[in-house]
């Protein structure tokens, strides 16, 4: 891969101490597009020399290539991933089990084999965060069946498309996402019901779309309104 040879050469020059260093995103997974950046996971305890820093999400420019950096101490690491657990979203952690290992030390494979576990497991979805979600989705279901002003709709339609992606993703145990991601994800879910929720979004048909909202509401519990206490 010959942007893994200029990853490297980057990481050499940027950020020399880095013991392991990951190619992630679409690079790793060959499906560059003409805007596509280079991805990087970058893990060392000397990371950042005698500087008291844990982590940096940082864009450069290298031989004409944009890079998006995410550096941490180990500490560090452990810290922010632990933090994108906790918010359904571990996203580092995504990078180092998926990613394309350009450097790697004594603790890689350990590493990355704990993530994976954790990774496979999915995210837990209790009842109290359930019940606020579709109490949220509920409101904006019957402020998109109201509305009449055009931009308000499409406002609202996009807004609910993401929170009940969310909470198809979550009921059936998978990592939520954002931005291209999110459906990405909802298809790798069930190909069947991402269609069943995209068709009529894409098509314009809001009633449709809301239709197939209450439907996928009802199978995650249910509409969440009156009683409800927040």
């Amino acid at each position: 891969m010959d942007h893994a040879e200029r990853a490297e050469r980057f990481v050499a020059s940027t950020y020399p101490h880095a013991e392991i260093a990951i190619v992630a995103g679409s690079t790793a997974r060959e499906e560059r597009t003409a805007t596509s950046d280079i991805d990087l996971l970058l893990i060392g305890a000397y990371l950042f020399g005698q500087v008291p820093q844990s982590g940096e999400a940082a864009t450069h420019e290298f031989e004409g290539e944009i890079f998006e950096v995410f550096a941490y101490t180990p500490q560090g690491f452990e810290e922010w991933a632990d933090r994108g657990v906790t918010q359904q979203r571990p996203v580092i952690a995504h990078m180092l089990v998926e990613g394309v290992a350009i450097r790697e030390n004594a603790a890689f494979d350990a590493l990355r084999s704990r993530w994976s576990d954790i990774l496979a497991a999915g995210p837990r979805l209790d009842v109290t965060e359930s019940r606020l979600r579709r109490y949220m989705i509920t409101d904006l279901l019957d402020d998109l069946r109201d509305a009449t002003d055009v931009l308000e709709q499409r406002v609202i339609a996009g807004t609910l498309f993401e929170r009940i992606a969310e909470l198809m993703l979550l009921d059936g145990g998978r990592w939520v996402a954002t931005g291209k991601w999110l459906p990405r994800r909802l298809r790798d879910l069930s190909q069947e019901r991402a269609d069943l929720l995209s068709t009529p979004l894409l098509a314009d048909d809001l009633a449709g779309f809301a239709d197939r909202v209450e439907a996928e509401l009802e199978r995650a519990g249910g509409r969440v309104q009156a009683g409800f206490v927040r």
